[in-house]
């Protein structure tokens, strides 16, 4: 075992900034490997990655956002440990989510999730996509410098995902103020503390889409609102109340999420290359094959867990039922099995889309579409109206000796903060 592979990749900071060398290492000592100090199976490869997501009656997803601070009693010594998964699920943390339900639970919810983002709903959206983005870069632009996260990549996601569930806009501040206060209370999916995360991390959401939810049932509308209101499942019936609202609570926090960590390190890697910035800017259709490398390279989601029901076979390695194991997007990502030279970024990577930063299978991110069409918009626009971006120096430091600040979770891979120099465009006076 090499030094690397001795680390504590769930609680070790020097793993937060660049994970990468950890990841190869893990990989080519095996891409099926039991790490040392929680007993997770590492699946760093991208084939048995591919396995293990695609294989729900094997793999429960109920530790998807937790893994080895879940809580859940291990087993010592059993073959099937379905039904105890079952007896315990209520008592782990996000249970009433979406990414950890198994099917048929799970069937029948994402079933409803995928009633609310419809195709003409997404489309609906798209235009006010671009009108957002231009309202935000307004202000951004007309600084000439900005701290792009906080001013740009958070409220575009927020406000994009609120319109989608057709929160109203003069409810907007009272969003970001209520999860600003969530934030600050120390909620944090896979903090690198080793806490356990709280049952419930998401009350103000559930809260405030509960009480639309049972307003519109009681005074229907013609808008968004109601159609989340009387969203049926597949064979029909009307959910409870709770079920929509921890959909549209899932839909909210996750979709911003996801687009946060991909805008930013998007916006990252194009000012800190002004060639590959002017060749986006001349040929903007290459936007969606740099969108799809920068999934690949920088995966804002490092990974998800899954728990083994029974004993099975992954990548030629015995797993045993009651097996954590951690689907390492970031490292799989990477396999040069599967991607030539995998750490550099190439722009006309053919099969860039192949990777799974969105996750596979019955789990694969539902709002995959709407995140990317936000970043092409977001790229898009951003570079229409500037002839230069540039890293603030003053902030990160000179070329060669950049400092970042990188999120202390092991399941999210993104930025804290990202400060920029923009020139603008000619012509472009706001």
């Amino acid at each position: 075992m090499t030094e690397l592979e001795k680390l504590n990749f769930f609680t070790d900071p020097s793993l937060v900034g660049d994970p990468s060398p950890y990841y190869d290492a893990m990989r080519e000592s095996c891409p099926v490997k039991r790490e040392p100090h929680h007993n997770v199976m590492m699946v760093t490869g991208y084939e048995e990655a591919i396995q293990v997501l695609n294989d729900e009656e094997t793999f429960s997803s109920c530790i998807s956002v937790t893994g080895p601070y879940s809580g859940f009693p291990l087993p010592t010594d059993s073959d099937d440990i379905t039904d105890l998964i079952e007896e315990t699920r209520p008592k782990l943390p996000m249970n009433d989510q979406l990414p950890t339900m198994d099917p048929p639970q799970h069937t029948d919810h994402r079933a409803l999730l995928m009633r609310l983002i419809t195709p003409k709903r997404l489309k609906e959206n798209e235009e006010f996509i671009w009108r957002l983005a231009d309202k935000l870069l307004d202000d951004l632009l007309a600084k000439g410098s900005g701290e792009v996260i906080s001013e740009f990549a958070a409220p575009f996601a927020m406000l994009v995902i609120a319109d989608l569930l057709g929160v109203p806009e003069s409810d907007h501040q009272e969003f970001i103020e209520g999860l600003n206060l969530v934030m600050k209370d120390g909620i944090s999916i896979g903090s690198t503390q080793g806490t356990e995360l709280k049952l419930n991390p998401m009350e103000f959401l559930y809260q405030k889409f509960g009480a639309y939810i049972e307003d519109r049932r009681a005074n229907p509308q013609d808008d968004v609102l109601t159609g989340l209101a009387t969203a049926t499942f597949p064979d029909g019936t009307l959910p409870p109340v709770d079920d929509v609202l921890r959909i549209a609570a899932n839909v909210f926090s996750a979709g911003q999420e996801t687009t946060v960590r991909l805008v930013s390190s998007g916006l990252r890697i194009i000012a800190e290359n002004p060639e590959l910035q002017q060749a986006l800017r001349e040929d903007p259709e290459r936007i969606n094959n740099f969108i799809e490398e920068t999934l690949r390279v920088e995966s804002p989601i490092k990974g998800d867990f899954r728990l083994s029901k029974v004993p099975t076979e992954v990548g030629g390695v015995e797993v045993p039922a009651g097996t954590i194991m951690m689907l390492v997007n970031g490292a799989a990502n990477r396999d040069p099995r599967q991607f030539s030279d995998p750490a550099e970024f190439d722009l006309d990577r053919r099969n860039a889309r192949t990777h799974i930063a969105f996750g596979r299978g019955i789990h694969a991110c539902p709002g995959a579409p709407l995140a990317r069409t936000e970043a092409r918009v977001g790229f898009e626009r951003l570079l229409e109206r500037t002839s230069n971006i540039t890293i603030s120096e003053e902030v990160h430091g000179p070329e060669g000796d950049r400092k970042f600040d990188y999120l202390p979770t092991f399941i999210l891979r993104g930025l804290m903060t990202l400060h920029l120099d923009f020139t603008l465009a000619e012509g472009d006076a706001k």
